[in-house]
Order: C-alpha cells, then sequence, then structure tokens
C-alpha cells in the first residue's frame, strides 16, 4: 500500500492534523537517543519516502530537507546517554518522543506512533502501529528526520572521540566497537547500564 494512502484514510475519517512519530538510537551502545514527529499536509508527495533503514544515507539526506520544507510542522528532540542511563532506554525514548509531540507548533489530532507501545505520559489521542515507517507516510518522515539528525550528531563526536569508531557505525555494538570499548573504557557518551559497555 502506498504510505500516502495509509494517512489519507485518517483524513477521510476526519483526522486534520496527523503527527507521525518515530525514533532513532534504540539500541547503540553509545549517544542519544533521538525522536522526531511530522504533521504532513493532506496532498503532500514526496518522491521515495519509505521508512529510514530502507534508504541509502544520501537519499535520507535529501529527503531530510524535502521533508521539512512540506511539512505543516515537525519537532526533533533528544534524550542524551546520561537520561537513557537514568531512567531506562524505553523511558526515555517515550520522553524524547514525549517532547518531540508538545513541541509542535500544530497540535495533532492523532498521532501515530511506530512500534507496539503508545507514548507513556501523552495524554493526546495515539495509535501504535507495528512497522509503521514503512506503512505510514509521516512515520516515514519521522523516522528520516530521527535518524539523518541521530547520524549527523554522531558524525560529530567521532571527531571528539575518534578512537570509537563513531562515523562508521553510529554507537551501535559492532564488533570493532565493543573492541575499542574493551581497549579504551568508555567514553562520556557511552550508556553505562548497557551490557556491553560495562
Amino acid at each position: 500500500m502506498d504510505l500516502f494512502l495509509f494517512d489519507a484514510l485518517y483524513i477521510k475519517q476526519g483526522v486534520k492534523y496527523l503527527a507521525g512519530i518515530d525514533e532513532a538510537g534504540r539500541g547503540p551502545l553509545a549517544g542519544p537517543v533521538c525522536a522526531a514527529a511530522v504533521i504532513l499536509p493532506p496532498d503532500a508527495k514526496i518522491n521515495g519516502l519509505n521508512d529510514s533503514k530502507k534508504l541509502t544515507a544520501k537519499k535520507r539526506e535529501f529527503l531530510f530537507e524535502e521533508i521539512k520544507q512540506k511539512a505543516l510542522a515537525f519537532s526533533i528532540e533528544l534524550s542524551d546517554n546520561k537520561t537513557i542511563d537514568d531512567i531506562n532506554i524505553l523511558q526515555a525514548v517515550f520522553a524524547a518522543m514525549r517532547s518531540a509531540v508538545l513541541n509542535l507548533k500544530i497540535k495533532p489530532d492523532l498521532c501515530l506512533i511506530d512500534g507496539n507501545h503508545k507514548i507513556a505520559g501523552l495524554s493526546l489521542p495515539q495509535e501504535a502501529v507495528i512497522g509503521g515507517d514503512a506503512k505510514s507516510a509521516c512515520i516515514a518522515a519521522a523516522s528520516i528526520l530521527a535518524k539523518v539528525t541521530r547520524d549527523a550528531l554522531m558524525l560529530e563526536y567521532a571527531k571528539i572521540y575518534p578512537q570509537y569508531g563513531f562515523e562508521k557505525h553510529k554507537g551501535y555494538g559492532t564488533k570493532m566497537h565493543i573492541e575499542a570499548i574493551r581497549k579504551f573504557g568508555a567514553c562520556p557518551i557511552h550508556r553505562l547500564s548497557f551490557n556491553k559497555v560495562k
């Protein structure tokens, strides 16, 4: 099914402002988790829009700019590694998602969240959509904003902590990354509550 047709079903039911919410960076051993919320116009057409994981980095970066230009509203928020360690990764994801939704300049009538969890502590109408980033245009747009933002941050961290190779793996638990942690220990952006970092 076309991603825009999926969203159109909600618009036809009277949902004026439909927000898609997704995150990037739940699994890595270092860096923040990044959440984005996007409200697209009902007549939006963005060629090649898809789940960020199915796109090349170059295509994501191109779409990142187009989404920001065409969106009625968007917001990108982070929970850093210290927050993740303090309240756990799921709660940190919820915190970033809540902030992203609440910082939209337009209040959404309905929030579509990628995955099987609604956002705890968010009082707006919401639905969890499993595999939503491959079904819904607004969720796919959010997945791209979150992924491109987080990847760019990890490239900056790679300059500060070059020994870990963040530019290659973006903080995920690759063999290279785990060997670097063993050799150099954890750096200030590592998630100390994650087993492979301890």
